[in-house]
């Protein structure tokens, strides 16, 4: 089928090319034009695994302008792929998704279904059809329909091409067939079913996976002053198969494009509507404190940071991803260098977004080796595979007072016995102290 894609961010980009894996001629369209010419060349303008082999298997059915009104004038089907990013309040943006249907509503010259692939509340796709409507140009049917994504960075290619589920919400039989269609040869479960379900469907999935992280932190927390391991406590929840053992490792919080905007969204959105989903606030306050876990920790070791040389062992939120938005290192780091702290820190893929926040006020280290010589106590807050493979007598050797703040439960407990290092990590007996 003719596809076209507005944005090639982390949904709109993996959506494109994997739909193009699929055998569809696609369209991707963004405002950048620098960042066209780079995905011309078949080389992705965002980190995620896989996607650049995969963009340039399929650059004969792949293609990347500005010009959206020749991508969206006879395409059959136009994924809306663009961010929500949440406003002062807690609500979704939505401006970026509106513009785009205004650029659809004046280049469509033929039926079409249009598909809302971004995140939006409750009832924005009945809106959009409105809006489209009173803006259309031309006299052409055009079908709005919802089909959330469920995509993780870091896996997003696999989570697209080997999706758990593919959720479609439409209203009109010509939207289902033309949907089912594009989605022939994906080998998944497929939900159809109206768009305000489909659309509360993924507010509820991220907003439960959200809820399960804070609980298990909270219960984590609970550990370190009852005397119970989390890790244990956790195994022995997960063989619960209504429980499962996913999302139940504890931590220092989620973060990323999607749990903390997604909570907030849906906990706006009720109360906009004089309700209260009194779990999604519990979680977003639990998170957000969460994010200082560590900092209260060390605490205990420094009565502040001046003077200190901190490591720091991961920049972005989670593993896999260049992605920093909501990582817990950006409302710590600050913190150690009010304090007066040299910080010197490591990751492997983060650093030149970082670079944007701090060009200079940070060391930034090319190994995690470089980053702990004479380091005073070290903060681990993504936990990459250069990490947890690391031998922990490293920390022994390089640093100057081996005090490590690990936040991410990267080593088994056993590996510090006797090693001489402060190894203080969540929801588990401190070592060394």
């Amino acid at each position: 089928m003719k596809i076209a894609v507005a944005g090639t961010g982390y949904v709109g980009l993996v959506t494109g090319v994997c739909l193009a894996s699929k055998g569809h001629q696609v369209t991707c369209v963004d405002v950048d034009e620098k960042k066209v010419e780079i995905m011309r060349q078949g080389i992705s303008p965002i980190y995620e695994p896989g996607l650049d082999e995969l963009m340039q298997q399929n650059m004969l059915r792949l293609t990347f302008t500005v010009d959206y009104e020749s991508a969206y004038k006879d395409a059959q089907v136009i994924f809306i792929g663009v961010g929500t990013p949440e406003k002062k309040d807690g609500s979704a943006n939505l401006s970026y998704v509106y513009k785009v249907v205004e650029q659809i509503a004046e280049s469509v010259e033929r039926e079409c279904v249009v598909v809302v692939k971004s995140t939006v509340p409750i009832g924005t796709n009945d809106k959009i059809e409105t809006y489209m409507i009173e803006h259309l140009k031309n006299n052409v049917r055009v079908h709005i329909a919802s089909n959330p994504e469920f995509l993780a960075q870091g896996t997003a290619v696999h989570d697209t091409l080997h999706a758990s589920r593919i959720v479609i919400g439409a209203e009109s039989d010509y939207a289902k067939t033309v949907l089912e269609k594009v989605y022939e040869n994906f080998e998944a479960p497929k939900v159809i079913t109206n768009r305000r379900s489909a659309e509360m469907i993924k507010y509820a999935s991220n907003d439960f996976l959200a809820l399960k992280i804070s609980y298990v932190n909270e219960i984590a927390n609970l550990c370190e002053i009852v005397g119970a391991d989390i890790e244990d406590v956790t195994r022995g929840m997960g063989f619960d198969a209504r429980i499962g053992d996913k999302f139940l490792n504890s931590g220092i919080g989620y973060g990323g494009s999607c749990f903390p905007k997604d909570t907030k969204a849906l906990s706006w959105l009720a109360s906009f509507n004089d309700n209260e989903i009194k779990t999604i606030k519990a979680a977003i306050e639990v998170n957000e404190n969460q994010k200082f876990k560590l900092i209260k920790k060390a605490r205990k070791y420094y009565e502040d940071f001046s003077g200190l040389t901190v490591a720091v062992l991961g920049l972005t939120f989670k593993p896999g991803t260049d992605d920093l938005r909501e990582a817990p290192s950006l409302v710590n780091i600050p913190i150690m260098l009010e304090d007066g702290a040299r910080v010197k820190a490591w990751d492997p893929v983060g650093v030149q977004n970082y670079k944007k926040i701090y060009p200079e006020e940070i060391e930034y280290c090319d190994s995690i080796q470089e980053t702990l010589e004479n380091a005073d106590i070290c903060f681990i807050f993504t936990e990459w595979p250069e990490v947890k493979q690391l031998d922990v007598m490293v920390y022994k050797a390089l640093m100057r007072h081996p005090i490590i703040l690990d936040g991410r439960n990267c080593y088994k407990l056993d590996a510090f016995a006797n090693s001489g290092i402060i190894y203080d990590s969540i929801g588990r007996e401190t070592i060394g102290w």
